[in-house]
């Protein structure tokens, strides 16, 4: 619990941060025309706009948190941000020396020592400060302005109330400086939640959205790859059936036969080539042709030049003698035996 308390937490302050930047940006874009109050010695501001009062004078008094109007300032307010001039009577003044090296983080410094300097707390007030002066060597002074956010709120709000679309709260230090003591979107807070709202919805369904596209992953996808898984073994299965098919076709009789056919040399080849091969005066009496091996037998004038005769043929090799070579009277040259191996003509067909 405290686990998702600390996550919880640091996701809200994020999107407030956001949702603040948002606002801010769009402040930024669209910003508003600028109308000025002054507050007079009785308590009733002037409007004046661009720096100039409006042709006839335009008053606003604000009483108990409500703001009223003569004719045609209203219109004026509505939509645009407000300069607040306040009395300089409404604020406590106070000097503060701080080191030199100070004025590099002089806002953090001041807004810690204003429960020191002031009656309230820095929650409390609205404060602003002027520009650092030289007190001494290593020393120097800020003029500080502040005065109860109680006090501030009411009339910021009554003017938020009529149409104002931000305010800012000036007033005038000792020295004649102006310095801003309070600046903040009069409508800022109900815009803030808005913005806060729309992101938080935003996040939502984006959570939503992600949850079911996971679902939809498990569920669906489960089911598609189990699919797929099937539709492979299948393919498998069949592949592997061409293949049984393809190999008892290799192997059956029929192929045996076809593959002998072409890689056995036909009867007629080898008598055409021996036929070329052998020279004129060599007769062949006897022709015996077994698988891939020939033998012949006959009478020639030189048996020894056979051999290399036979082997000279694309058709035949390993030509040897298988029986003696004899020569008898009655004969008109040597008796020959030889074999010789059988070259396939023919390749089998892919």
């Amino acid at each position: 619990m405290k686990l998702w308390r600390q996550i919880t937490g640091v996701l809200s302050a994020f999107i407030d941060g956001v949702a603040a930047c948002l606002v801010a940006v769009v402040d930024f874009v669209a910003a508003p025309a600028t109308v000025r109050l002054v507050e007079g010695a009785d308590g009733n501001f002037t409007l004046e706009t661009g720096g100039k009062r409006p042709p006839r004078e335009l008053r606003v008094t604000i009483a108990d948190g409500t703001a009223t109007c003569s004719p045609g300032a209203a219109p004026r307010i509505k939509g645009r941000r407000v300069e607040l001039a306040l009395q300089p009577n409404r604020f406590f003044f106070r000097p503060l020396e701080l080191p030199r090296r100070a004025g590099e983080f002089i806002q953090g410094v001041i807004q810690a020592q204003i429960d020191r300097i002031t009656p309230w707390a820095a929650s409390e007030a609205v404060f602003g400060w002027g520009a650092p002066v030289d007190v001494a060597e290593d020393r120097i002074s800020v003029m500080i302005a502040a005065a109860a956010r109680a006090q501030i709120m009411p009339i910021v709000q009554a003017l938020g109330a009529i149409g104002g679309k931000s305010v800012s709260v000036t007033t005038t230090l000792p020295d004649a400086t102006l310095v801003n003591v309070f600046d903040q979107s009069a409508g800022g807070s109900e815009r803030l939640r808005g913005a806060r709202r729309a992101l938080t919805a935003g996040l939502a369904s984006a959570i939503l959205l992600a949850a079911l596209a996971v679902g939809a992953d498990l569920v669906i996808g489960g089911q598609l790859r189990a699919q797929q898984a099937a539709v492979a073994q299948r393919i498998a299965g069949q592949r592997g059936l061409l293949r049984a098919g393809a190999d008892a076709k290799t192997n059956s009789a029929l192929a045996r036969l076809e593959r002998r056919k072409n890689e056995t040399a036909a009867n007629v080849i080898v008598l055409e080539a021996l036929s070329k091969a052998l020279p004129d005066r060599t007769y062949v009496t006897e022709l015996r042709i077994e698988d891939n091996k020939v033998q012949i037998i006959g009478i020639t004038d030189d048996a020894p030049s056979l051999i290399r005769l036979i082997e000279k043929s694309p058709h035949f090799s390993r030509a040897t003698f298988f029986a003696p070579t004899t020569r008898s009277s009655s004969d008109p040259g040597d008796r020959f035996h030889i074999e010789a191996q059988i070259k396939p003509v023919f390749s089998p067909p892919s």
